[in-house]
């Protein structure tokens, strides 16, 4: 796997240290703002397709923590609403795109005619998404996406309304109902032409239930790691397993942004180490409590979703840092562990020094705020019982 250190070649190293050793302060630490950026601008592209009605436009709104009628949502209804391919890009995440496709199964479907119409290249993956039963003019698509060297995951949607169609039956079981639909879809994606079939069940309105995380973990192994990152910050905190693989997540990239600062360090401009590293970690908790939907606009989304109100789960946040992200309460912040650190920066110098107080600053708020976001999505879940 690339690391970080990896991926910035000696030669960027120099056109930085150059470029911020003609600027003052200020501009020195917004290049350096600047160049962390770049790091995020790997684009992901996201291909959701199906019959007309299958919920396709539901889910594009819940992968981007969306419901069918806030703002910027995909549009949904009984017919199909899209005629060509509608891009919705993340509320958090620019870089994520979404796209929801034309529906297929017209008499006329052909698969290949229709990736070329939807701009095939594109897409990092597609999801193939039907309500019932799967079709032929789903293993179509899916062998031509196969054929064209991409990935394709089946979703079976609507899982919520054929379990609330179950319960009405005697001896009721939730796990065997859903290994029966499971069972069933993958036998009949058999049937029509497609070997070792895997079917995920998911619900638009409750996309955390189910199989989620098996998708999750699916598209974690196939994904290439800087796509797997991407795809790790942007789905939306509503699982524990998530919330532990978005803290692994941020975790790897610690050492990456501790490297920059050691780099940094190195420059012959007075004050701008401590600055630097003050810019970078407050940059880096801000990408944290976005990603782990401690952000206010997601947190409100959460509430009007688990009845609970914005002052209790702020209620649960009890770290400094959680009043505000600036440079005063990332200095308030470090003061309260600073102390312990004296010992071992004692004796380290220079880039060293930075490297080590930027990775272990980063790792205590890691865990920090991935505790909060936990102890956050619990209370939520709790609502929804």
């Amino acid at each position: 796997m690339d690391t970080f250190e990896d991926a910035i070649t000696q030669e960027d190293l120099e056109d930085l240290k150059e470029s911020i050793s003609t600027q003052d302060l200020p501009s020195a630490i917004n290049t350096i703002k600047d160049y962390l950026k770049q790091q995020d601008l790997v684009e992901l592209n996201v291909g959701v397709t199906g019959e007309s009605g299958s919920g396709k436009s539901t889910f594009v709104n819940a992968f981007r923590g969306l419901g069918d009628e806030e703002e910027g949502s995909a549009s949904t209804g009984v017919v199909e609403t899209t005629m060509i391919p509608d891009v919705y890009i993340h509320p958090n995440y620019k870089n994520v795109k979404v796209w929801d496709l034309p529906g297929i199964g017209t008499p006329n479907f052909k698969a290949n005619e229709y990736l070329q119409q939807v701009q095939f290249e594109r897409y990092d993956f597609f999801i193939i998404i039907a309500s019932d039963r799967f079709k032929e003019c789903h293993t179509q698509l899916a062998k031509e996406i196969m054929r064209m060297g991409k990935k394709f995951y089946f979703v079976r949607s609507k899982i919520d309304i054929s379990i609330t169609a179950e319960k009405r039956k005697k001896n009721f079981d939730l796990k065997t109902t859903l290994d029966t639909i499971r069972e069933d879809c993958e036998n009949g994606l058999k049937k029509i032409g497609i070997d070792f079939p895997v079917v995920f069940l998911m619900s638009g309105w409750e996309l955390g239930k189910y199989d989620l995380n098996p998708l999750q973990e699916r598209l974690e192994k196939e994904l290439p790691q800087h796509k797997r990152h991407v795809l790790m910050l942007a789905l939306p905190n509503i699982t524990l397993e998530i919330n532990e693989r978005k803290k692994k997540a941020l975790e790897e990239n610690i050492s990456r942004v501790a490297f920059l600062s050691a780099c940094v360090a190195a420059i012959p401009l007075p004050g701008l180490s401590i600055a630097a590293d003050v810019a970078i970690i407050a940059d880096e908790l801000r990408k944290y409590y976005s990603a782990f939907g401690l952000d206010d606009p997601s947190l409100q989304k959460l509430c009007e979703r688990s009845g609970k109100t914005v002052e209790e789960l702020k209620g649960l946040m009890k770290s400094p840092l959680h009043h505000g992200i600036n440079t005063s309460s990332v200095i308030d912040w470090l003061s309260e562990f600073f102390m312990s650190l004296i010992p071992i920066v004692g004796t380290v110098m220079a880039g060293g020094l930075s490297y080590l107080i930027v990775s272990i600053t980063l790792k205590r708020a890691l865990n920090d705020i991935a505790e909060v976001a936990r102890k956050v999505l619990m209370a939520s879940l709790e609502s929804e019982v």
